[in-house]
């Protein structure tokens, strides 16, 4: 796997690219944002990690970047706690956060979480029996349904595509995630643990704050924040608003 680290401190970067590499994956280091949109467009890398703090630009406007017009993972490195910086990189695209200080086994399980989200996603149902790249079929042999329909609200999982009111709107990875897991049973409260290990991993030992995080940029984005119901002390539910 290869990873762009964008990070312009340069013993930060050091010591990450050490560690990285000696878990075995491929790094190659940007110390601008500049630097960052030219070699992400090169060189492809399957992981972004993207310090906010650059010399050149704010991180969040490389995200914006990247994201118009690459599905590159991408997770920000940020010595900003705020929850509002932390939905704000969510809304613009960016797939996870890690607030520094943060360990580095930390770190690579986050990297491990999310490429294997990202690798799930690309391949078919077994127990469908359909080969890659063909519709999964009914009983009768016609084209199963693959899209849910939650009052205005669609999903479709083949294609990882939402629509609001017949309005198609854009979700980062784990926003899709976030969503179709809640959808899976709408009503039904899913508590932060449960979402954690589904959505993330079921070895997550991260803080649970990242769960609110996402379903604040989601609920923006939903247009309404009605469509997911917070639960005190329990976790949320996906319902229709009122």
């Amino acid at each position: 796997m290869k990873i762009l680290l964008v990070e312009d401190d340069n013993s930060i970067a050091v010591s990450l690219v050490d560690g990285l590499t000696d878990a075995g994956y491929a790094v190659i280091r940007a110390a601008t944002g500049v630097a960052a949109i030219e070699l992400e467009a090169a060189e492809t890398p399957d992981v972004v990690l993207l310090d906010l703090g650059l010399p050149d630009m704010d991180g969040r406007d490389v995200c914006r970047v990247l994201r118009g017009r690459s599905r590159v993972p991408i997770i920000m490195l940020t010595a900003r706690s705020d929850e509002f910086d932390r939905v704000l990189g969510l809304e613009l695209g960016a797939d996870d956060y890690v607030t520094k200080p943060f360990s580095f086994r930390e770190l690579v399980a986050r990297i491990r979480a999310l490429a294997r989200r990202v690798e799930l996603d690309g391949v078919p149902d077994a127990a469908s029996g359909a080969d890659a790249g063909e519709q999964p079929s009914g009983p009768d042999g016609s084209a199963a349904p693959t899209g849910q329909q939650i009052g205005p609200l669609e999903i479709d999982r083949r294609t990882r595509r939402v629509f609001v009111s017949g309005v198609e709107i854009q979700l980062t990875a784990k926003e899709f995630d976030l969503l179709a897991h809640l959808a899976r049973d709408p009503g039904a409260v899913s508590t932060r643990t449960e979402i954690l290990e589904n959505v993330w991993d079921a070895h997550w030992y991260g803080p649970t704050k990242t769960v609110d995080a996402h379903v604040a940029a989601l609920r923006k984005k939903l247009g309404d924040h009605r469509w997911i119901e917070a639960v005190r002390g329990v976790g949320f539910r996906l319902e229709v608003p009122a």
